[in-house]
């Protein structure tokens, strides 16, 4: 099975309850990106990024800043294999895992 090369984010701070999901999504759609973001129960937010690397390293400034209402404290990336068809185009709101 083929797969492409995503990144993972786990976002730590005051992140929940502020809005950082809309916000991410928002952020990932206007730069076209695929992916997912969603709460942890841990109280961090957790996303999968397909992006180029001009536009996953914008994201990932713009992540250690959030909404206005967002401390971030911790942006933690690492790439990883996804098998194609994990991510579909688009942007997404996960449940909380």
């Amino acid at each position: 099975m083929a797969s492409k090369l995503a990144t993972r984010l786990l976002i730590r701070g005051r992140v929940q309850g502020v809005g950082y999901r809309a916000w991410f999504t928002a952020e990932a759609e206007r730069r076209r990106l695929a992916g997912w973001v969603r709460n942890r129960r841990d109280g961090s937010v957790e996303a999968l990024i397909l992006a180029p690397a001009e536009s996953l390293r914008e994201l990932i400034e713009a992540s250690r800043r959030g909404p206005p209402a967002a401390m971030v404290s911790e942006v933690a990336a690492s790439e990883e294999s996804v098998p194609d068809g994990e991510i579909r185009p688009g942007f997404d709101v996960l449940p909380t895992a």
